[in-house]
């Protein structure tokens, strides 16, 4: 049980959201670091309220929609998935942005343990671009693939692997970027010990192969509107 569910009673575990609102509600809630009674109360609101609206097939009305998005500081349109078939970055930027250079450790931070980042790699002469789940072991990059894929191809070369995130409600961002060589896992007891420690299993599989990118280079870029306290969750 997490602090943000401690609400809940001891021993309690939260049921699935019912619904695409209450999943986007649930998961900026606590990406903001707040518990069920502290969103609550931003939006003017009872807790158990607001664990119906996560939890059940809920239909809240334009009023609370529009206090709960100013509470969990984004928008209607993004709680309620109008914008989950357009790209980020539509809102635009910020009015004093700021360009703040990561270091190592705030790299790996924003890579955290795992996620969804975009390979580069040369297939067939050309450059090419795959979206990879991957995951983050011993500061390495490992991702799972079909031998006879696109994303295969890197094994044996140098590729690269970006991974980024834009919060459009603050015009805020960021984008690391992880270079080095690519190897093909044939060890077996090293692929054992990569599917055991994946947090997930691949979003398009099977995909049995395991490829690692040994990072000789990690380097990030956070854009940060002016005045806004430093955080790796956006």
């Amino acid at each position: 049980m997490t602090e943000h569910d401690q609400d809940r009673g001891p021993g309690a575990t939260p049921p699935p959201a019912g619904s695409d609102l209450g999943r986007r509600v649930r998961f900026r809630r606590r990406r903001l670091g707040l518990s069920l009674a502290e969103a609550a109360a931003r939006a003017a609101a009872s807790p158990g309220y607001l664990r119906h609206v996560e939890e059940e097939p809920a239909q809240p009305g334009a009023a609370f929609l529009l206090r709960l998005a100013d509470a969990l500081e984004t928008t209607v349109a993004e709680l309620v998935g109008g914008t989950a078939e357009f790209p980020p970055g539509l809102a635009g930027a910020a009015a004093r942005p700021e360009v703040l250079v990561l270091d190592a450790a705030d790299c790996w931070a924003h890579l955290a343990t795992h996620g969804v980042g975009r390979l580069a790699v040369t297939v067939d002469d050309a450059p090419a671009i795959f979206p990879v789940n991957y995951t983050v072991t011993d500061r390495r990059i490992a991702f799972r693939t079909a031998p006879e894929s696109g994303p295969a191809a890197a094994a044996g070369h140098r590729a690269a692997l970006e991974a980024d995130h834009l919060d459009d409600a603050f015009g805020e961002g960021w984008s690391v970027l992880v270079v080095g060589p690519a190897r093909a896992v044939t060890d077996a007891a090293e692929a054992h010990r990569l599917t055991t420690a994946a947090p997930s299993g691949p979003w398009v599989g099977p995909h049995p192969l395991w490829i690692v990118l040994d990072p000789e280079r990690v380097t990030g870029r956070r854009i940060r509107a002016a005045g806004m306290p430093l955080s790796t969750s956006s």
